[in-house]
């Protein structure tokens, strides 16, 4: 390809210099934790989804454009849970070599190889809305088991880490399984997300015990699958759909 047929670069006046943004996109596929991973074309780089703010759009509602891109769902929860900017992410031949792999006309001097601070939020989401949707540096975007992930660029692997971490110590002050779960869930599917995110099996009559003395759960009718005498309560959350938003409001703005 001659250097006339090759990609523009972004314009750097549309954009906020040494500012990006990284998200862990979290989904429970009924047995395992998963988060979104996306490979860019031709480099064997996985990285989170990730991007640059404009300089005319709000730090969240850029985070917002980019999970829609990814995900094609509109209200999602979301947090902020963490800032990254260590000296050793700042690695340009990575963007160097992404750009180039691409067919985009390379400058020396192009904003995109400066050092970048990187926000980090999480999304919780439930998975089967989701079609990934890879963006144009990329030749997919997959979910991925937490703990079968492919090696990941930068510290991409640090931000994980970090998210899970702010996941865990959230699990149940934030009722984070509410957005991981369709409307209605057994309590056997309740339990499975809590030991997916916390590592580690637990105790079914005690997590019973604990989860329905809280009084945040609403029992239903029963889910008949096969003998009726087996057939699990279906239960929701009593969080109403208010709440939620501005509890979302409220988390994403703090």
């Amino acid at each position: 390809m001659t250097r006339n047929n090759k990609k523009k670069l972004l314009d750097s006046k549309d954009y906020i210099p040494h500012l990006a943004y990284d998200s862990v996109i979290f989904g429970f596929n009924g047995t395992q934790l998963k988060i979104l991973i996306l490979e860019y074309h031709n480099t064997e780089f996985f990285a989170l989804p990730g991007g640059f703010v404009k300089r005319g759009e709000n730090l969240d509602d850029a985070v917002k454009r980019g999970l829609k891109e990814r995900t094609g769902l509109d209200h999602i929860y979301l947090e902020q849970f963490h800032t990254f900017g260590s000296l050793s992410r700042s690695q340009p031949e990575i963007m160097r070599k992404i750009l180039k792999e691409n067919d985009f006309e390379l400058k020396d001097d192009y904003w995109m190889f400066d050092r970048f601070i990187s926000v980090a939020y999480y999304a919780l989401i439930n998975y089967d809305e989701v079609e990934p949707k890879p963006d144009e540096l990329s030749d997919s975007i997959n979910w991925y088991a937490i703990d079968e992930l492919p090696p990941l660029m930068m510290d991409h692997r640090k931000i994980v880490e970090k998210a899970l971490q702010v996941l865990r110590d959230n699990l149940e002050r934030k009722l984070v399984g509410m957005n991981l779960l369709p409307p209605k869930f057994t309590m056997k599917q309740l339990q499975q997300v809590y030991e997916c995110i916390l590592g580690e099996k637990l105790r079914r009559t005690t997590f019973q015990r604990r989860l329905l003395g809280k009084n945040i759960l609403e029992r239903h009718e029963k889910l008949f699958q096969g003998k009726a005498h087996k057939a699990p309560y279906l239960y929701s959350f009593k969080v109403s759909n208010s709440e939620r938003q501005k509890e979302d409001k409220e988390l994403i703005h703090k």
